[in-house]
């Protein structure tokens, strides 16, 4: 029987916290009284973590799971499991139970009262130092600003989404997804559900700060050109301030007074650095281009359990 829900959890190195995600996620979906099914979609673990899905989709026919060959990464692990899911409504969340399944039947809620996106907008987010806070808040700054309030603030990915909507977003072919702007690019309907986000239930985050600027990145690049055009206007801006050095030099030799070359040489090294972030810039706009043009699968899919 088709479900109705199809669930989505990305898992890396989860093997700590796995069974108890499973068993608050199926205590949460039985209740709810419809069919459904929970795709755990495991990133290349290098743990455990394999080992305790397949005990887990042996013991439940819900649980199916999907597992790569090497790891890809948390937005293409959730693309995969978009990939698989057969629900009518399907549901994000990550596999460390900072987002509480217990808000699941309350997105569902909206889901029937017509709206085609739930999402979950934090309002504290317990467990996270304030160096990830004070980032977090000057990121959703930049990108709303950049993409004209696109991206509504402080959300992730804890979403439910209806099958229009899910089927929208497995039809765009780029490689460096930013999931949570596609789906407010998309558009239809979308409601915010606000809740307080808890700490790991155990382990360690995923997400270090390499990684948390590749997202960032992935979400300014991918949804705004206005990145270009502050390349254009800071090169409009540090030859106009070239020119005033010029003109300053000049009336400096015209009055006896010899600068010598480190006026030169500081405006050099100026020019060289703006040329450089204006190169850098450009090149990752055109980087993302070749991985399109590629057309290489965003996934290889190793092993999977309950799947036809």
């Amino acid at each position: 029987m088709r479900p109705v829900y199809s669930v989505v959890v990305p898992c890396y190195n989860e093997e700590e916290v796995i069974r108890e995600t499973h068993r608050r996620l199926t205590d949460v979906m039985a209740g709810m009284g419809e069919e459904y099914e929970i795709l755990y979609v495991n990133d290349g673990s290098r743990d455990k973590t394999m080992m305790i899905l397949r005990d887990i989709a042996a013991g439940d026919p819900r649980a199916k799971v999907v597992s790569f060959a090497r790891n890809r990464g948390h937005q293409i692990a959730v693309s995969a499991g978009l990939d698989y899911a057969l629900g009518d409504a399907v549901v994000i969340i990550d596999a460390d139970l900072q987002d509480p399944p217990e808000l699941i039947p309350q997105m569902a809620e909206y889901w029937k009262s017509g709206s085609q996106v739930v999402y979950g907008q934090r309002l504290h987010r317990a467990g996270e130092s304030r160096f990830k806070l004070l980032t977090a808040e000057i990121y959703y700054k930049v990108i709303n600003r950049l993409t004209d309030g696109l991206i509504p603030r402080d959300t992730g990915d804890f979403r439910l989404v209806d099958r229009t909507v899910v089927d929208i977003v497995k039809s765009m072919p780029e490689h460096s997804r930013f999931l949570r702007g596609m789906f407010a690019w998309v558009g239809f309907k979308q409601t915010p559900l606000p809740y307080d986000r808890a700490p790991r239930y155990a382990g360690q985050t995923h997400y270090p700060l390499k990684k948390m600027v590749r997202l960032a990145l992935d979400g300014i690049v991918g949804f705004s050109v206005k990145p270009l055009k502050i390349a254009y206007y800071t090169g409009i801006l540090w030859a106009f301030l070239g020119f005033l050095a010029a003109l300053v030099l000049l009336v400096l030799l015209c009055c006896g007074v010899s600068g010598g070359m480190w006026w030169l040489a500081s405006l050099m090294m100026v020019l060289t650095g703006n040329l450089l972030i204006c190169l850098g810039l450009a090149g990752e706009y055109i980087g993302r281009t070749f991985e399109d043009a590629r057309n290489r699968p965003l996934y290889i899919v190793a092993a999977t359990c309950n799947i036809d």
